[in-house]
């Protein structure tokens, strides 16, 4: 590991920031168009999956050929594809075409890239920074992704209340284009591979079982990956659900949808902060089961409240961006260092999968749940589970001696 890593990483950094902020602007734009359009669970839920299933359908496959193919150029393409997509819609919203199939197949198109760009940005940390900093750049990834978080509803609230939906997308297009470019001013060492030439069916089914070995023969890993893949179940569906409870529950408009976007974002940095200076001497497994124990409380707390509490919901709010960003820390950084970098991509990709699948389930149902149960039920119920996810990862023996 050469001394010039760190210059490498603060390009990289800042090219994420503005692709993460300016897509965090567009998300939340779209968000309040469809949430002030239709008003509709089902609508949100739906544009939810069409956004994830893709990636969760070819994301094993695209794993290997994140492995096998240049990581720098893996990512420029997909940003660039992703930027196309939007431009596509972008250009559709202003001939007046704005219809929701429209939305829902380029979120879907969008979602593909977005299956071979995060894996590739996962597998390409390791291979630019020492290992023993994975967890502190894990808390300053999510620094960047909070602050985005904090800022991008805030851009997107204002952008979509003084233009159109269709102008509002080129935000993502120019956030697109300035990680491109900083891609371009950056090394990223390859991984050597005599299986990358080998195109072939059978090579790239292999190649995906190399992958799926890695995590069977490490139990501790195995429990970690299913662990939060239950959570996640219950997670994805809550924080699509964030701006519906605030409207249809606490009885709020586009201020009030722009403020809890902004404490889950201030938590969340508050969060990564954490991490980024602190160097926690327990076991990265233990900040990933404290996390969900933490999400769990407040969310299950949260449908309890009743709806003139709206300031304490945003205070829970708060803990559980805090808790997401130390979940998400620890969960990438143990995967990071327990697997073999050449096998990061599939590792990755596989999980994302994994956890995306059963979410969909659950996206699909929490829209019949929403319209026949209520909205808080759900967050009352959701929350608990992935409670219960929190405590039994701490009674499992061979989850807390991962690494």
């Amino acid at each position: 590991m050469d001394a010039n890593w760190k210059t490498r990483f603060a390009i990289l950094w800042a090219g994420q920031f503005f692709s993460l902020v300016s897509s965090s602007a567009v998300n939340f734009a779209i968000i309040i168009w469809l949430s002030l359009q239709t008003g509709s669970a089902e609508v949100l839920a739906y544009a939810a999956i069409a956004g994830l299933l893709p990636q969760a359908l070819i994301g094993p496959f695209a794993g290997v050929y994140v492995d096998r193919w240049d990581r720098k150029k893996t990512m420029i393409l997909a940003d660039s594809f992703v930027a196309a997509c939007t431009l596509f819609m972008s250009i559709s919203f202003y001939l007046g075409y704005e219809n929701l199939k429209l939305v829902y197949v380029i979120l879907g198109l969008r979602s593909i890239g977005s299956a071979f760009h995060m894996p590739a940005m996962q597998a390409t940390i390791p291979l630019l920074a020492p290992q023993s900093e994975l967890l502190r750049i894990a808390g300053i990834n999510q620094i960047i992704k909070s602050f985005s978080n904090i800022a991008g509803p805030a851009i997107g609230a204002l952008a979509i209340g003084l233009l159109s939906i269709g102008n509002v997308l080129l935000l993502d297009i120019v956030g697109a284009i300035i990680a491109v470019f900083s891609l371009l001013f950056i090394s990223i060492p390859s991984i050597s591979n005599e299986k990358k030439t080998r195109s072939s069916i059978f090579h790239v089914w292999q190649d995906m079982k190399s992958g799926y070995r890695e995590v069977i023969s490490n139990k501790g890993l195995s429990l970690l990956i299913l662990y939060c893949a239950i959570a996640g179940f219950c997670i994805m569906p809550i924080s699509v659900l964030l701006p519906l409870i605030t409207i249809k529950h606490f009885q709020g408009g586009k201020l009030e949808m722009g403020i809890i976007e902004t404490a889950w974002g201030l938590g969340a940095l508050f969060g990564g902060g954490l991490l980024g200076v602190w160097k926690p001497s327990i076991r990265k497994v233990y900040l990933v089961s404290f996390a969900h124990v933490l999400i769990g409380i407040a969310f299950f707390w949260s449908g309890w409240l009743t709806p003139q509490y709206f300031v304490f919901f945003a205070v829970l709010t708060t803990l559980g961006g805090v808790s997401a960003s130390l979940y998400n820390s620890g969960f990438t950084a143990t995967v990071q260092e327990t697997v073999k970098p050449a096998l990061l991509g599939r590792v990755f990709s596989m999980y994302f999968s994994l956890d995306v699948l059963p979410t969909i389930l659950a996206l699909i149902c929490t829209g019949f749940l929403v319209d026949n149960i209520g909205i808080n039920i759900v967050f009352i119920i959701f929350g608990f589970i992935i409670f219960l996810v929190g405590v039994m990862s701490f009674l499992t023996p061979a989850f807390k001696n991962l690494n």
